[in-house]
């Protein structure tokens, strides 16, 4: 069979990302996209579009029918999953291939049998690859802890609970069974004991239809936050030639046991002292595939598309070189318990010889319904710590405006001690984070920058407004203040009065300061829509948000005020809420929905509604002013 036409039944970087390699191949491609990413890259990508009506994934990217009436629509004769959504539903691979289309993923067979962890697990005891022994929560004691439940039937820490005290196992089951079941529709779950400074490692499989199955090589993924992977290396580092050998036998073993084709990962946990535990198969692409590419020259994407058609692979892999790790960018706060961000991302440039794969351009927005993930950054080098070097410097040096990310998190990590050594485990954020997220870098400089920026002349204002726009004579002393993190900053720009400091050129977008004998650049960006200015240099990054220099009193937060505790969605208003209605303190006054859960906003007092912002369909960002509540006086 021949593909010509490839729909994939994702969004984001990973459509782009399989239309890439699509396009490389002569293929025409095709996107679907809900109503909330109409103009995202991947729609804006592909050759041809289809609207899968509503918002939420339940209504639109994981309608597996929809899909495929999209794909007969369009003429697409094959279906790419990606990952997430339907990727690992034997059903949809199922419908998909009884359309008469074909399916870029392993058999409907080998996707249900990998489907329940706890299935799996047995499947796996009878082909001899290692396990955990699992524990009987009705019959566990102290001797058995600490142990971890996980959800049967799904993944992305989803349905996952640490349990160290027996008194809390009870509560933690019936958390983790209805987390479970609101993800996955299976309210499953099972226990194991839970391995303290585990690593989590992985193995790339690729297997054809002619008996062919290539391990590529191992992958470390241990550095998670919520149970989810943040920097992902390929290969494994520190572990013994042994071990590396024994894992790739049991991936072949886990493989060949559902008579496996295409793409997949088996992942597993190695203990401190070396011993590895089979957790499970993911039966599609990786995320993190991006480094086993890098390191075996590779196109896992082109490579599933050719089994598909039927091609064999050559009987042994080529040989692997050099050393990749991938960090990922997420819209997000590390410090404010990993809170996600909304908003228009303004800029996203990462500079050097880094691969860097995204679903987002400048001026792209971010929204409340999807991953907050901007971008996968990958750096390929001859030796780890060359690699681990360049990715860091990378990051610390892109420019990314609009939004807070984990960026600085990501650089910190790739620059810790013990990350440098070559031994990361699963308890690397348990341990560090609050070291790793504390304090910002001082933005006095890059104030003064962003203040020398605004008063410069653009390049095309007249030249009368250009010469005029510095001058060698006293005048009385220009100051101005933004706020950057939390912090007031007051600088003196005209002229400047920082010690050590000497302006050496001032331009709308760059600014050279010589600080203490040394040149510094200073990068600005000011957007003409938006009053913040960004500014980064080697010395950090930082948005600024210019202090009116006489305060505005409705730009106060006014006593009673409700704000949005995070981005999302008003889905309801309490009946007949408006102005001058009377409210009792507790009362819900308002429903937002974030990430798929509802959060009631109360009435911070019994008092009068005096203003209603809010209105239900309305998307918020964090802290924007939904209500107020005047409180009630007593004589």
């Amino acid at each position: 069979m021949t593909v010509n036409s490839l729909l994939v039944a994702n969004r984001g970087e990973i459509a782009v990302r399989v239309f890439r390699t699509a396009r490389a191949l002569g293929l025409a491609t095709v996107a679907v996209h809900s109503d909330p990413d109409e103009h995202a890259l991947h729609v804006r990508d592909a050759d041809a579009a289809v609207r899968l009506p509503g918002a939420a994934p339940a209504d639109t990217y994981l309608r597996g029918d929809l899909i495929i009436k999209a794909a007969l629509a369009a003429g697409a004769d094959a279906v790419h999953p990606g990952y997430g959504f339907l990727s690992e539903n034997a059903a949809f691979a199922r419908e998909v291939k009884a359309a008469g289309l074909t399916w870029i993923g392993p058999p409907p067979e080998a996707i249900e049998a990998m489907a329940s962890k706890t299935r799996a697990k047995e499947l796996m005891r009878t082909a001899g690859v290692p396990l955990l022994e699992p524990v009987d929560p009705a019959t566990a004691t102290a001797a058995d802890l600490p142990l971890l439940l996980k959800a049967a039937a799904g993944g992305g820490g989803r349905g996952m609970r640490v349990v160290r005290d027996l008194d809390q196992l009870k509560e933690a089951l019936d958390a983790a069974a209805a987390e479970a079941r609101s993800a996955f529709g299976d309210g499953e779950v099972f226990a194991e004991p839970y391995v303290e400074r585990g690593r989590h490692v992985e193995v790339q499989i690729l297997a054809d239809a002619h008996g062919t199955v290539w391990a590529l090589g191992t992958r470390d993924c241990s550095l998670q936050r919520r149970h989810q992977k943040v920097i992902e290396e390929a290969p494994a580092p520190g572990l013994p030639e042994s071990l590396r050998d024994s894992l790739h036998e049991a991936a072949v073993a886990a493989a060949r046991a559902v008579s496996y084709q295409g793409a997949g990962t088996v992942e597993f946990l190695v203990t401190a002292d070396g011993r590895p535990y089979f957790l499970e198969m993911n039966t599609r692409l990786q995320v993190e595939h991006p480094v086993t590419e890098a390191v075996f020259g590779l196109d896992l994407v082109a490579l599933q598309l050719r089994i598909a058609e039927g091609a064999a692979l050559p009987l042994t892999p080529p040989a692997p070189g050099g050393h990749a790790v991938e960090a990922r960018l997420y819209a997000e706060d590390p410090a404010r318990d990993w809170r996600p961000q909304t908003g228009v991302l303004h800029t996203l440039a990462v500079p050097g010889e880094v691969r860097v794969d995204t679903g987002f351009t400048d001026g792209d927005e971010v929204g409340i319904h999807y991953d907050p993930m901007l971008a996968k950054v990958v750096a390929h080098a001859p030796t780890r710590a060359e690699a681990v070097r360049v990715l860091a410097h990378a990051l610390a040096g892109a420019r990314i405006h609009g939004l807070t990310t984990n960026r600085e998190l990501l650089v910190r990590s790739l620059r810790h001690p013990e990350f440098a050594a070559g031994q990361p485990d699963t308890g690397f954020y348990e341990r560090h984070l609050p070291a790793l997220t504390e304090g910002t870098p001082d933005a006095t400089l890059s104030a003064l920058a962003a203040a020398l920026a605004e008063a410069a002349p653009a390049a095309d204002a007249p030249l009368a407004a250009r010469l005029g726009g510095w001058r060698n004579v006293r005048s009385q002393p220009q100051t101005r203040r933004y706020t950057a993190a939390g912090t007031e900053y007051e600088v003196a720009y005209h002229p400047v009065s920082h010690p050590g400091v000497r302006v050496l050129s001032a331009g709308p977008a760059l600014v050279t300061l010589e600080v203490d004998g040394i040149r510094r650049l200073f990068h600005v960006k000011q957007n003409s829509n938006n009053p913040d200015l960004y500014v980064d240099s080697v010395l950090g990054a930082h948005t600024l948000t210019p202090v009116p220099r006489f305060a505005d009193p409705q730009d106060r937060t006014e006593p009673g005020s409700l704000l949005a505790p995070m981005p999302g969605t008003v889905v309801r208003i309490a009946e007949g809420l408006a102005p001058g209605t009377r409210v009792t303190a507790g009362q819900p006054l308002l429903w937002l929905e974030a990430m798929k859960m509802e959060h009631r906003i109360l009435a911070p007092a019994s008092g009068t509604l005096t203003a209603l912002h809010a209105t239900t369909g309305r998307q918020v960002e964090f802290g924007a002013l939904l209500a107020v509540v005047q409180e009630e006086t007593t004589s």
